[in-house]
């Protein structure tokens, strides 16, 4: 029993001690597994460090290639600089070196000259000493009065060439001051020949007239060009402008508002462009009707249309359908005296202004702009000479023209005829007239306000309101060049937008 006990417990350390040891031998393999897997991972990490520290070793050393060759790129461009810089120090050191040889060089030519003249001065002293037996202090003496003789008249060519200076600034200004004087004595006699009176029924109209905030008036002034004076005369407005169509026109408008009695801006327009259309008829009517009692037909419609509108035209002060009628009349006269053309010198006469009656719309003169119309029309060889002679521009090649050129003058001279002062008004408001119309982009211009004022209507879809500043500082800028005036001139830039539509 006991040994069977004993047997059973050998038995059974034996297993405990190969289970023990089964046991030990896993958990070092477990163990070994672990410290394995530690180990790879510690490798793996190892050479993932490696490799970064490989590429920042790479990058590092491309930043540095890279920041060398920057810099030595630049140490190149200075390099290049520094040699540019030292060949230009060297060409201006040959230059300075060449402009020192020049200097020299010039004071040696003038030590030659001063005793080149030194020489020919004793020369002279030795010839005359021997000719004339002048001693050398006498000869001396000759020739300082000789350089002060011819000193004198140098001077006397200086003080004469200055006087003439003085003479002609004089004149400049004697004549500045003529005009400035002239101008100012024009106000009033501008007055009476470029004003139109309008009587209305009542003070009321006139605040119609102005319309709300000025509306109606700003609409007048700008569609017609004239200047409205609205004063305390009681039921009277004036109507200002130096051209006569625009004042008749505005003129006549003006009383139909107030005979319509409805004053807006709508209506002005409506009114306007049927005045406008009923004017141009009229002068045809007119000029029509001048032809037809001459006796002139046939003759182009455009030649008879504008013989009407010189009706609304003024040289001098002077009417210039007035005295065309009179130039025509004259010259009919005389060249029946002479034997010539009564008939070719009744035309001639009449139509040797024509060119006035376009003159303040295209500008220019008014001679060539009447030879172009005639030549147009196939107007006689004798009118066209007429019109280039009554000015000078040829000389009259037949008894009918001499005859115009001489009416011309008969009727120019006629007392009370011409009026300077009003002439030189209308041709300075026509040029600042004409400066703004020559700008590009300008549809109108006017001056108003007896013409201390002008206004420019523009192409809003053209001209922005940057560039219409601008433009009004440009024309501005040309009146000021171009136009002798008293005082100061407003020039108004006006861009407007309109936009129409129809409810239907």
């Amino acid at each position: 029993m006991l040994l069977e006990i004993g047997f059973g417990a050998v038995i059974g350390l034996g297993l405990s001690y190969v289970w023990f040891r089964n046991s030990l031998s896993n958990r070092f393999k477990h163990i070994e597994l672990e410290a394995k897997a530690k180990a790879k991972a510690i490798e793996s990490e190892a050479e993932l460090f490696l490799k970064e520290a490989k590429v920042e070793i790479r990058e590092l050393k491309i930043e540095n290639e890279t920041k060398l060759q920057k810099k030595f790129t630049e140490l190149e461009k200075q390099k290049r600089s520094y040699i540019l810089q030292l060949k230009e120090l060297e060409d201006q050191e040959d230059k300075v070196k060449l402009f020192e040889q020049n200097i020299v060089q010039k004071e040696k030519n003038l030590q030659l000259l001063e005793d080149k003249r030194k020489e020919t001065i004793d020369d002279a002293i030795e010839v005359m000493q021997n000719v004339a037996s002048f001693t050398k202090e006498e000869a001396k003496a000759y020739i300082l009065n000789k350089v002060e003789e011819q000193s004198r008249i140098d001077v006397a060519n200086i003080v004469r060439r200055y006087e003439q200076e003085a003479k002609v600034d004089g004149e400049k200004k004697a004549n500045y001051i003529l005009a400035q004087a002239t101008t100012r004595y024009a106000g009033e006699f501008a007055g009476e020949r470029l004003i139109n009176l309008i009587n209305l029924p009542s003070d009321e109209h006139k605040g119609r007239i102005i319309g709300k905030e000025g509306r109606n008036i700003k609409t007048l002034e700008l569609l017609l060009g004239v200047d409205i004076l609205v004063d305390e005369t009681p039921k009277v407005i004036l109507v200002s402008s130096f051209n006569l169509y625009r004042r008749a026109i505005a003129t006549k408008v003006i009383e139909l508002l107030i005979e319509d009695g409805r004053i807006h801006p709508g209506r002005i327009e409506e009114i306007h462009k049927k005045v406008e259309a009923d004017f141009e008829q009229k002068t045809y009517e007119e000029g029509e009707n001048i032809v037809i009692d001459l006796g002139l037909y046939p003759m182009a419609d455009e030649l008879v249309r504008l013989l009407g509108r010189m009706k609304y035209r003024a040289s001098y002060g002077q009417n210039a359908l007035v005295h065309t009628l009179e130039v025509a009349k004259l010259a009919q006269v005389m060249a029946a005296e002479m034997g010539g053309d009564e008939k070719l010198a009744l035309r001639a006469g009449l139509l040797h202004d024509i060119g006035k009656a376009l003159t303040q719309d295209m500008g220019g003169s008014h001679v060539d702009i009447g030879v172009d119309l005639c030549k147009k029309y196939n107007e006689h060889p004798t009118v066209i000479n007429a019109i280039l002679a009554h000015h000078g521009h040829e000389e009259p090649d037949s008894v009918e023209s001499a005859a115009v050129c001489s009416a011309d003058k008969l009727s120019a001279a006629r007392p009370g005829a011409r009026h300077e002062v009003l002439e030189s008004f209308t041709k300075r408001v026509k040029e600042v007239e004409e400066i703004a119309t020559s700008k590009p982009y300008v549809t109108q211009a006017y001056a108003i306000n007896a013409g201390r004022e002008i206004r420019v209507m523009v192409n809003a879809q053209k001209m922005s309101d940057s560039e219409a500043v601008l433009l009004s500082k440009e024309i501005a800028k040309e009146i000021e060049q171009k136009v002798n005036y008293p005082g100061n001139i407003k020039v108004n830039v006006i861009r407007e937008i309109r936009a129409t539509s129809y409810a239907k």
